[in-house]
């Protein structure tokens, strides 16, 4: 019986969501697309998964960006084209705004829609080795908004443009510079370097991981420092039980032992 080309691992701390196409490189189809959400949502069930990791399992990339043979068909016309970019939108959406952090696992190829993969992931894992792109203007398209916001955010407006004007191909180091990557690790070791980043963040207050999520989407969006839902959220914090244990554990000089799920 033949795995599915993407899937769910959980591995307490982690769930791993795993593209699993290897003879065409992860190269990302509408079906792989149209899973994530589901997949997203069983994460978000899992009271022991507190870290979510994204990587290319054993096929030697990320992803090297969509699946070209469906093109003549998901973008034979417009409303074709509307509906498939529906499906990658909604996919990308579930993995920004899932409420655990999500780290991508980058080795080989991230190439289009790979690079929206992970750009859509909170942190960014690479081993040496790898290489970016993202190419539309090879193929006279253009990058879906919510795609190029992430970027923007990510690298400024001026960096971005350099890489989807030139649709070049670039290495791991480049990548780091330009703050699309949090780590560089060794050549394929991205996805051991994400669990050791993924159990640093699980190790510390889930209710604060996920309100600093929250904070941080919510200063993008627009919030301010006098802004109702910041000042909320800062105060929520004083009555978790999490933040009880926090500062006990502290004064009686002991590891803390957090509880929110």
């Amino acid at each position: 019986m033949s795995q599915p080309s993407i899937r769910l691992e959980i591995n307490a701390p982690f769930g791993e969501i795993i593209l699993n196409k290897p003879d065409k490189r992860n190269a990302l189809s509408v079906d792989m697309w149209a899973a994530i959400p589901e997949l997203i949502e069983q994460v978000e069930a899992a009271e022991t998964v507190k870290v979510v990791i994204i990587h290319g399992g054993d096929a030697g990339a990320f992803a090297a960006g969509a699946d070209i043979s469906e093109f003549s068909t998901i973008y034979a016309t417009r409303e074709t084209a509307a509906q498939s970019g529906g499906v990658i939108a909604a996919a990308l959406n579930a993995v920004e705004a899932c409420t655990k952090p999500v780290i991508a696992a980058i080795d080989g190829a991230c190439v289009g829609g790979g690079m929206s993969l992970a750009m859509a992931a909170d942190l960014r894992v690479a081993g040496e080795g790898a290489r970016f792109g993202i190419t539309p203007a090879k193929l006279g398209i253009v990058y879906p908004a919510g795609d190029t916001r992430r970027l923007v955010t990510a690298i400024g407006a001026s960096r971005a443009k350099d890489i989807l004007f030139t649709a070049r191909i670039f290495e791991t180091a480049e990548a780091k510079e330009m703050g699309l990557l949090n780590r560089v690790v060794g050549e394929g070791e991205a996805l051991a370097g994400a669990r050791d980043l993924g159990v640093s963040v699980a190790s510390t207050s889930q209710w604060s991981t996920r309100a600093i999520k929250r904070m941080v989407t919510g200063i993008e969006a627009g919030w301010t420092d006098m802004s109702a839902e910041a000042s909320a959220l800062f105060l929520d914090g004083f009555g978790s039980e999490d933040f009880i244990e926090g500062y006990s554990s502290f004064l009686a000089k002991r590891p803390a032992n957090f509880t929110f799920k």
